[in-house]
């Protein structure tokens, strides 16, 4: 169990890093590259080196380490969030993020989420689905960690989804996929029905570049979510679900995100490449985050 929390939360970030350079460019199925690459200039990312994560995994780091540290609430987490806005330091924050942000900056006034579907916080389901170890505990408290940035529905139930597919994945349920399925239908039937029609096609073996086109790549959990799972479902080799994810264009790096994040909790770190993992940034304070979220669980199963 300890390798699948490593697994998933450096599958999370390696994902993360490989799909950084593509976040917002045209889908490359045709010319992918394997491992990490520079951002072409003039891109947001610009300054960042290969191997280096962007915003998702920072907020996935913050949470992470609000939780394993005892200290994680909803104020903290928004104190935290903003601190690491207003010093520039959040890494092209995702744009709702960012409102929620200038919100929460000023003063006497009521703090809430902006009301978008945007997946800016969707990486902060992995760290709740490490640390809880009932599922609808993990899922209730990763809706109000949402909240802080996103109050849309949709938004909430993307969390949810997120953090049923990496549970089951990380206890080896049967069919995670499937029960992650169910979850959004309950949640938020659009959400669900987009990502059931996702897996279909890939059922029907329609090829990927087709289904991208039907399935989008676009900021919102509608098109993010279905295509991370349609990936999941359709690559099971390890460095073609984190390449194609990463190639996919649009908004790569959450989508490769959750493809890292769901490989490293069903298959372990030992599945995720040794070269990715040598090459990520931060590399050892993530593995250490993971063993000190699996001490959290362990606390918490006693």
């Amino acid at each position: 169990m300890l390798k699948k929390f490593k697994g998933c939360l450096l599958g999370a970030a390696i994902g993360d890093a490989l799909g950084m350079p593509n976040e917002s460019a045209s889908p490359n199925l045709n010319k992918m590259k394997y491992g990490y690459r520079r951002p072409y200039k003039g891109h947001p990312n610009q300054e960042l080196n290969a191997g280096q994560y962007t915003d998702d995994t920072q907020l996935m780091i913050l949470v992470g380490t609000l939780l394993a540290d005892g200290k994680y609430n909803e104020d903290r987490y928004a104190t935290a969030l903003r601190e690491l806005y207003t010093r520039g330091a959040l890494r092209f924050p995702d744009g709702s993020v960012a409102a929620a942000c200038e919100h929460m900056a000023k003063e006497n006034v009521p703090q809430k989420g902006v009301k978008s579907t945007t997946s800016g916080c969707l990486p902060i389901a992995v760290p709740f689905a490490l640390t809880f170890p009932d599922m609808s505990e993990a899922c209730e408290r990763s809706v109000r960690a949402c909240n802080i940035t996103h109050s849309h529905p949709a938004a909430h139930a993307a969390v949810s989804t997120i953090v049923t597919l990496l549970y089951h994945a990380l206890h080896e349920s049967p069919d995670p996929v499937e029960r992650a399925v169910q979850k959004a239908l309950a949640e938020d039937e659009v959400l669900g029905g987009k990502i059931r029609n996702a897996l279909s096609l890939e059922k029907n073996g329609m090829d990927t570049e087709t289904a991208l086109l039907k399935i989008g790549n676009d900021v919102s959990v509608f098109q993010t979510l279905p295509m991370a799972f349609f990936l999941i479902s359709r690559y099971s080799h390890p460095p073609d679900l984190l390449t194609v994810a990463a190639n996919i264009g649009g908004n790569t790096d959450t989508i490769a995100l959750i493809c890292g994040a769901y490989l490293g909790a069903s298959r372990g770190m030992d599945a995720l490449p040794e070269d990715l993992i040598k090459g990520l940034e931060d590399r050892d304070r993530i593995e250490l985050l993971g063993q000190r979220l699996y001490n959290a669980y362990s606390r918490k199963s006693e």
